[in-house]
């Protein structure tokens, strides 16, 4: 087997076996939840023979270990179960969400890489200049922002005091056609804007560090001494090496890019997989919730073996190792 596809199934096979112990620990975790699901399917007005036979059909009058095979057998076939308060399949519910957490997701992803790559490598070819020292001091400080207090002070200072922007929600009523793109454009910009804020930091800080260290070495030197432009270094030689650390941490930081979004859906009430989640909380909706938590486990998990594989491309050594 070549190694390249070798290392595409290792790593395919631990995926797997991720995505199982995280269904298994949200199956878990949400029947440790206080308050009772049978609430959000039987009515209290209820006969106890009409509530049996309701709880029968969700299976929830069955031992645990009964539910949990049933479970894993429906998600081996793709059945998430029937949502208990929308009383629709939550494969349903889930996939009219998805796109916008992926647009928010992703649009943030993008807007991080575009503006915290340059910064990252004029700050490393210029150490202790004014510059590098406000990169510096802007990453510490992004990174220590807590996401929804970033989203509530845009939401307040450019939303609802300057009304530059729309302060919820994805798009407004009543606009179509080709107005519609740009009203969605509008709407995602502040919470887009709150993720970039809190991640920027770690990125445009890693690379800068690690572009540091690769301008140091040999090749690089050797490159120069070869009469080629700085400008062909750094970006051909440099920044190749430097990326690397950069592509690891894109994958990493792409859990707290989904966990952030679903905070930054409940702040601003855009209407993703991460506001699915907060009310399927309140209304105690079990099926929903964990549909939402696996299936943003299994984005991760993807996006992470993704990385890997980008990463065996960029360096041979770990398709070998």
């Amino acid at each position: 087997m070549p190694p390249v596809i070798g290392f595409a199934v290792r790593r395919l096979l631990r995926g797997l076996v991720t995505l199982w112990f995280a269904a298994s620990v949200t199956f878990l975790l949400l029947r440790l939840l206080p308050g009772d699901p049978a609430l959000a399917v039987a009515s209290p007005n209820m006969t106890p023979e009409s509530r049996q036979i309701l709880l029968q059909q969700y299976g929830l009058d069955e031992p645990l270990f009964v539910q949990y095979g049933k479970y894993l057998w429906q998600l081996l076939h793709g059945n998430l179960g029937i949502s208990f308060t929308q009383q629709v399949p939550v494969t349903t519910v889930l996939m009219d969400r998805l796109p916008w957490t992926l647009l928010l997701a992703v649009s943030s992803l993008l807007v991080t890489m575009a503006v915290g790559i340059p910064l990252g490598v004029l700050a490393a070819t210029h150490p202790r200049g004014l510059l590098d020292r406000l990169v510096q001091v802007s990453g510490v400080v992004g990174q220590s922002l807590f996401i929804p207090s970033v989203g509530i002070f845009l939401l307040f200072t450019l939303g609802l005091q300057l009304h530059w922007l729309p302060i919820g929600g994805a798009y407004s009523p009543g606009v179509y056609g080709s107005a519609w793109y740009g009203d969605v454009a509008l709407h995602l910009i502040l919470p887009c804007l709150s993720l970039v804020l809190v991640q920027i930091g770690t990125y445009v800080l890693t690379l800068r560090a690690t572009l540091i260290e690769a301008l140091g070495e040999d090749y690089c030197a050797l490159a120069t001494a070869k009469g080629l432009p700085n400008r062909k270094v750094v970006w051909k030689h440099g920044l190749r090496n430097a990326l690397l650390p950069t592509t690891t941490l894109v994958g990493l930081q792409l859990g707290f890019v989904v966990g952030g979004a679903v905070l930054t859906e409940t702040v601003f009430a855009y209407p993703g997989i991460g506001r699915g989640i907060y009310e399927a909380v309140t209304q105690l909706d079990f099926p929903v919730l964990q549909g939402a938590f696996v299936l943003l486990a299994a984005t991760v998990v993807i996006a992470n073996i993704l990385t890997d594989l980008a990463y065996g491309l960029l360096d041979p050594r770990v398709r070998t190792s």
